[in-house]
């Protein structure tokens, strides 16, 4: 995932409420969201085999971005989304989990790692020293560390929180406060490595960067303290200028 907005725990009715855009290459392909064999729901890098976002019915669930340095590209790194696959494919309690990646931190690019269960729920950057334990409240994660306030980052932070105000919590009507297309100005632009021509294309929230590279999914995951999961992602074909949606609901059984 690239763009991410989530409210932990910091609802009467809703354990966690996520929206999320994965940012990605059009070729690489993907397969949309479904329950995996050991159990959780979540898409599948089909390249790689790891994924971005998933949970578990357990209620162990676990999402990534992409830290964006492109002065410091590493080759021969493991795959990100194996960071996500292997917490949900084990029962290793969060922040020994974390411990544990942190050890290994180094194999992988740039990554910004938050994982959880219906107890806690907590925050490993490769970028940034020790491990976070994330209280209830609204979050924003993009391409930098945990609410770093990218312009994208904030608008996204601001929508959900209006859509939380307005107890607007139908899936689809959820998604458009991660579709801006506006171009961030310069002066307001971050530093990661690229052109000043790339940047702007990516300070956007909805991204189309020269017919290779954009949004490619768009997750709107609720959870309520009940149990009751939603689980909804529109899959763009930007190339065709067509999408498709696939949803799933299912209940958390807490061990």
């Amino acid at each position: 995932m690239c763009l991410i907005t989530f409210n932990w725990d910091n609802h009467p009715a809703y354990k966690l409420i996520l929206v999320a855009n994965r940012d990605e290459f059009f070729d690489r392909p993907s397969q949309e969201i479904h329950q995996w064999e050991a159990g959780f729901y979540g898409g599948k890098d089909l390249r790689a085999g790891g994924t971005w976002l998933a949970i578990h019915p357990n209620g162990r669930f676990a999402f990534l971005t992409n830290y964006r340095d492109m002065r410091n590209i590493k080759s021969d790194r493991k795959s990100r989304g194996e960071l996500v696959k292997n917490y949900l494919s084990t029962s290793v309690p969060p922040f020994e989990y974390l411990k544990s990646v942190e050890q290994q931190a180094s194999e992988f690019e740039g990554f910004n790692l938050v994982v959880g269960d219906h107890l806690g729920i907590f925050y490993l950057s490769n970028y940034q020293e020790g491990i976070q334990e994330i209280s209830s409240g609204l979050y924003g994660l993009s391409n930098a560390l945990l609410d770093t306030p990218w312009p994208k980052l904030t608008l996204a932070k601001e929508g959900l929180e209006n859509l939380i105000a307005a107890e607007i919590f139908d899936p689809i009507s959820m998604m458009p406060i991660l579709h801006s297309q506006e171009i961030a100005p310069d002066e307001e632009l971050p530093e990661t490595g690229l052109s000043l021509a790339r940047e702007r294309l990516m300070s956007c929230q909805f991204i189309h960067a020269e017919g290779i590279y954009g949004t490619v999914n768009t997750t709107v995951l609720l959870w309520k303290h009940t149990g009751e999961v939603t689980m909804v992602e529109r899959k763009f074909d930007q190339l065709k200028n067509t999408h498709a949606d696939t949803s799933l609901q299912f209940e958390i059984i807490k061990n």
